[in-house]
């Protein structure tokens, strides 16, 4: 089954949500990068938040850029999201690891550590639009609903999990995003609370197969709902030689004249899909005739 992700309104009630199944994405994620299976939680969590925000944007070729910087073994998780849903990602140590808390669960919160969380949104404008806040307990999921409240002002709830099966690879992964829009209705509020309170995990729900429609129906039951629409997403990444060659050059002539003459080969890793471009001496002297010094 595809990755994907459905939008849906509860009907004269002024809320709307996004349910997002990403088992292949987190899946994918984790073969690039070998993650652990900790890392593999911490890392799907945020591709799937990064996915359904993505999708949530207004304009054709924006992206949103998610920064998670904590002080525990995992250390910073970056994941980029574009308008049509698709996602890319990495951590900086895929092979942290921890023993599991004492409902035997991945400890994701105790691998992110306290920290920031900061949200990059290039919607076309001049300069990016940027929000900042502190973890909640980087397990991910509040931390988002704390920056939804603060940054943008929008009441929301989140739920994201990532099964990871006992071979490693990822059982199911997925996740929701429901958010109060002005003038929503105490009483509708007070619904919404007692669904939420008695809803399953994600990935429980989602490993029993339930669909995406019937999450979205137990998350606004009692609710008349509206489905929107239904996108398929993916990881991608959006790395190139191109670009490869444009960040070599902005590095400026001082550095690269220092790769040329300490390298008879360069090689540059790309962090989100562990892609691998060699430049030959030759190739950067041809790069260097583009260079500038830098001030």
């Amino acid at each position: 089954m595809s990755d994907k992700i459905l939008r849906a309104i509860a009907r004269n009630a002024g809320i709307q949500i996004s349910a997002a199944s990403t088992t292949g994405i987190v899946e994918r994620a984790r073969e690039i990068h070998n993650t652990t299976p900790l890392a593999t939680a911490a890392l799907g969590r945020t591709l799937t938040i990064t996915s359904i925000m993505g999708s949530q944007l207004k304009v054709e070729d924006g992206s949103v850029t998610v920064q998670i910087k904590g002080n525990g073994p995992l250390g910073v998780i970056v994941c980029v999201g574009e308008s049509d849903g698709c996602v890319r990602g990495y951590l900086q140590d895929p092979a942290a690891d921890l023993p599991l808390r004492p409902d035997g669960k991945l400890n994701v919160g105790g691998g992110v550590g306290r920290g920031y969380l900061m949200v990059i949104k290039d919607i076309g404008l001049k300069d990016p639009v940027t929000g900042t806040v502190a973890l909640v307990d980087g397990e991910i999921a509040e931390d988002l609903t704390r920056y939804f409240a603060e940054s943008e002002q929008i009441p929301s709830a989140c739920a994201l999990g990532v099964l990871v099966d006992t071979d490693c690879t990822v059982k199911c992964a997925g996740g929701w995003l429901v958010q109060l829009m002005p003038g929503v209705k105490d009483a509708d509020i007070d619904r919404l609370e007692a669904n939420l309170a008695k809803l399953e995990p994600m990935t429980a729900m989602l490993d029993k197969g339930m669909s995406l429609e019937k999450i979205i129906s137990a998350v606004l039951d009692g609710f008349e709902v509206d489905f929107l629409q239904t996108e398929e997403i993916g990881y991608r990444c959006a790395c190139s030689r191109e670009k490869v060659e444009r960040a070599l050059i902005s590095l400026g002539k001082t550095e690269l004249c220092k790769m040329i003459e300490e390298q008879e080969k360069s090689e540059v890793t790309c962090q989100f899909c562990d892609k691998i471009y060699s430049f030959s001496r030759d190739q950067l002297q041809e790069l260097l005739t583009h260079a500038t010094e830098k001030k």
